[in-house]
């Protein structure tokens, strides 16, 4: 049976296309993704395939009852875009000015919906029943995940499967690992309150560029000087503003950056030591300061069994020239809820074009196409392995 899926997943690939440039034409930003929700909708009742809208917002669900007994298992793909102008020279550049998906939802909303067909297609040859989640607001922490789960999109499932296509890694690499998979990705925001002036009279003042800049050099100690080095944790300052004119010191600095982690305990003394050397530097210099600091996602943790069990199902593929557990990456993912609730894995589906890298995020953000059709036959494939566990 998996021969003629696969084959299927062939046959409509150029549909698949399709839906992902159609997408990306048309993308909606995290919590506003009215039309793509109803988009989704729409394919779902042209396949006669029952759902639920609005599940904890814009989130979709649906479900498809195979004819055979098996378990129940869900796919999730998350569906909203990013507050980028697309910056690419193509056809399917996007419609929506200053909103872009660069980070390949596109293609995941395009993925589940092929898989949806296909199987609908073989249901009377279908073991089990297969959950569609289609998730809304995965860039903005607190995130769909959540509301999605409260509002009982994983009732009745015995596990949970998603991918990530990913251009950090080639087209035909698909990549998992057991355990620690995506990093917790918390934000924090600084505000030093000094006392401006003039640039040629520094004296006066109480400079909080300096201070500023001796906090990101003093922060990064916490890492290298304040963890046992055989742990994970990332500590990056990624906006630093002050000021407004080259020869007037600013009364205040604002920095915000994030922290990643996968143990709890560490995560709670990076705050610690962040607190601790924002207060004495900041007090050194006789100045005042705020500190923000918002959890956001936890970690990523695959099942073991799971994640081996997506490996089988990948190297299995002719498209696939590796599947292999990998390191952990330091980015986030609101899947983790999901994982905390139910058994399941997440993998990365290579898709970075050939001679182009282009990171997620990013204004040129693009990626190999092909690679939906690896991340579909490989979810495909784990559904039906997993209804033999």
């Amino acid at each position: 049976m998996l021969h003629e899926l696969f084959q299927e997943i062939d046959n409509n690939y150029d549909e698949m296309i399709e839906i992902r440039r159609y997408l990306h034409q048309h993308p909606e930003l995290s919590f506003h993704e009215y039309k793509t929700a109803k988009y989704i909708q729409e394919f779902y009742n042209k396949l006669n395939i029952p759902f639920r809208a609005s599940v904890g917002g814009n989130g979709v669900v649906a479900k498809l009852v195979g004819a055979k007994p098996g378990k129940t298992i869900a796919l999730r793909a998350d569906f909203d875009a990013l507050p980028i102008e697309d910056e690419k020279n193509v056809p399917y550049r996007s419609k929506n000015q200053g909103v872009m998906h660069a980070c390949a939802h596109d293609g995941h909303t395009a993925t589940l919906l092929t898989i949806a067909k296909v199987l609908n297609k073989y249901k009377e040859q279908l073991p089990g029943t297969i959950i569609f989640i289609h998730q809304h607001a995965e860039e903005v922490a607190p995130g769909g995940a959540q509301p999605m789960i409260a509002d009982g999109a994983l009732d009745g499932v015995d596990y949970v499967y998603g991918t990530h296509l990913w251009t950090n890694t080639p087209y035909g690499i698909v990549q998992t690992a057991p355990g620690n998979f995506m990093a917790a990705a918390d934000k924090f925001t600084i505000t030093i309150k000094g006392n401006g002036g003039h640039g040629g009279i520094p004296h006066q003042t109480k400079d909080p560029i300096v201070i500023g800049s001796q906090l990101v050099t003093n922060l990064q100690q916490i890492v290298s000087r304040k963890l046992d080095p055989l742990t994970t944790a990332v500590l990056s300052i990624g906006k630093f503003h002050a000021g407004n004119a080259y020869n007037v010191i600013p009364d205040t600095a604002v920095m915000e950056g994030t922290v990643r982690t996968f143990d709890p305990e560490l995560q709670q003394l990076i705050i610690t030591e962040m607190e601790k050397i924002i207060k004495g530097t900041c007090q050194s210099y006789d100045a005042d300061y705020t500190f923000d600091y918002q959890k956001g996602y936890r970690p990523v943790v695959n099942h073991s069994i799971h994640a081996e069990l997506i490996i089988q199902s990948a190297e299995n593929l002719e498209e696939v020239n590796s599947a292999e557990m990998s390191v952990p990456s330091m980015t986030g993912e609101d899947f983790a809820y999901y994982l905390e609730e139910r058994p399941g894995a997440f993998f990365f589906t290579g898709a970075q074009k050939k001679d182009q890298f282009v990171p997620h995020h990013h204004p040129m953000f693009d990626f190999d196409e092909r690679a939906m059709k690896i991340a579909a036959k490989t979810l495909i494939s784990t559904v039906m392995e997993a209804n033999l566990l």
